[in-house]
């Protein structure tokens, strides 16, 4: 008998799925210039297969107000691809063609990125594997990546508290919002951070696209200074002349990325010199698939690449990616999960479980249903 050379007999099915909402308090407040967020509102999506394993994967939503229509977005999506192999690559490419004429940008785009993380953790599960050796990582070799401790912006009191926080926690990276009002008030901040800090620490600090180019141009200049490690998303992320022309004139390294959506916007910003370095979101970049396709483009171009948000899957995915720098380590699903990612010393260690690592405490998910 000829041996069966197409992987299907292997390939497991998607049977059902479920589609729940909740809204996770924060610790504290995530305040940004442009306001502040007091919960993490996320879809929350599991997919189950034929062969009986069940690929999890949250998204975060930004705000309640389209929390309802995200999770019937994902729902009316995920519907069309029951009884479809649970073939991650296939179906990315199958579900954008089918969205081609509509366009996948925004909350499509996201939802689809939900899709494919929870097709990566079920293919994982299926080979019985953590997703990093799923994608060709050595679990022989130290899996653990350096992390950053990201806080919200605030003055310079509860700026030297968080500080304090994070060093007493071993960090040796922290990331700051700012975007005060007045520069003077954003260098009190950079100021006091860095005293706190005392060498122990490389000082992070992010606009939230806040700024006009020209402002931009001021205030980077003066913060060039102070020897931060980076200057986070300045101007508007798609405004791709403005961000060039800071990324030109300011000797900090400027990081973006967390809004591109998908590959090509990366790699169209990349293109046009927009930044020093790359930040993916899982959840707008295209999922684990859309993360592979990214940061080979980063790869080509010798771009350092962190992440923004979902630690648990972007710790296998950092463990596996050339100019792999910094993994965001803020605690948004920690209370719903049965393993939060592990932190030691300024060092995650990437989960050695099959799968993303992403498994549900179902008794804490009752308590924050929405």
């Amino acid at each position: 008998m000829a041996q069966d050379t197409s992987g299907n007999r292997d390939l497991p099915k998607i049977r059902n799925y479920t589609v729940r909402q909740v809204v996770v308090p924060f610790e504290q407040p995530l305040t940004t210039a442009n306001g502040a967020m007091h919960a993490a509102p996320m879809v929350l999506l599991d997919l189950v297969t034929d062969a009986g394993v069940v690929g999890h994967a949250y998204l975060f939503c930004y705000t309640q107000t389209v929390l309802k229509a995200v999770a019937q977005l994902s729902s009316d999506v995920v519907a069309t691809v029951v009884g479809v192999a649970a073939a991650p690559h296939k179906v990315r490419d199958e579900l954008r063609a089918r969205f081609r004429l509509l366009g996948t940008a925004g909350l499509l785009d996201m939802v689809l990125s939900l899709v494919d993380m929870a097709l990566w953790d079920a293919w994982s599960k299926h080979l019985g594997q953590p997703l990093v050796a799923a994608l060709g990582g050595d679990l022989t070799n130290d899996l653990s990546i350096p992390v950053y401790a990201s806080y919200g912006m605030s003055g310079v009191a509860e700026t030297e508290k968080n500080i304090a926080q994070a060093l007493e926690e071993g960090h040796h990276h922290v990331k700051i919002k700012i975007g005060h009002p007045k520069l003077t008030e954003d260098i009190k901040v950079v100021e006091a951070a860095l005293k706190m800090m005392a060498d122990k620490a490389v000082l992070l600090v992010d606009y939230n696209q806040s700024l006009s180019v020209a402002e931009a141009l001021v205030r980077c200049s003066v913060l060039d200074e102070y020897g931060l490690g980076w200057i986070e998303e300045p101007t508007s992320f798609d405004d791709f002349e403005g961000q060039a022309e800071i990324a030109r004139r300011c000797r900090t390294p400027i990081q973006i990325g967390e809004n591109l959506w998908g590959p090509q916007q990366i790699a169209e910003s990349i293109s046009a010199r927009c930044s020093d370095l790359i930040m993916p979101d899982l959840g707008k970049v295209g999922g684990v698939s859309g993360w592979q396709k990214a940061t080979a483009v980063c790869e080509a171009y010798r771009i350092p690449v962190s992440n923004h948000f979902y630690q648990e899957v972007s710790a296998h995915l950092l463990a596996v990616t050339t100019g792999a720098q910094l993994l965001e380590y803020f605690r948004m699903a920690d209370p719903i999960l049965v393993n939060p990612l592990e932190v030691k010393a300024g060092q995650a260690s990437v989960q050695r479980i099959p799968g993303s690592g992403v498994v549900w405490r179902e008794d804490q998910i009752e308590l924050f249903m929405a």
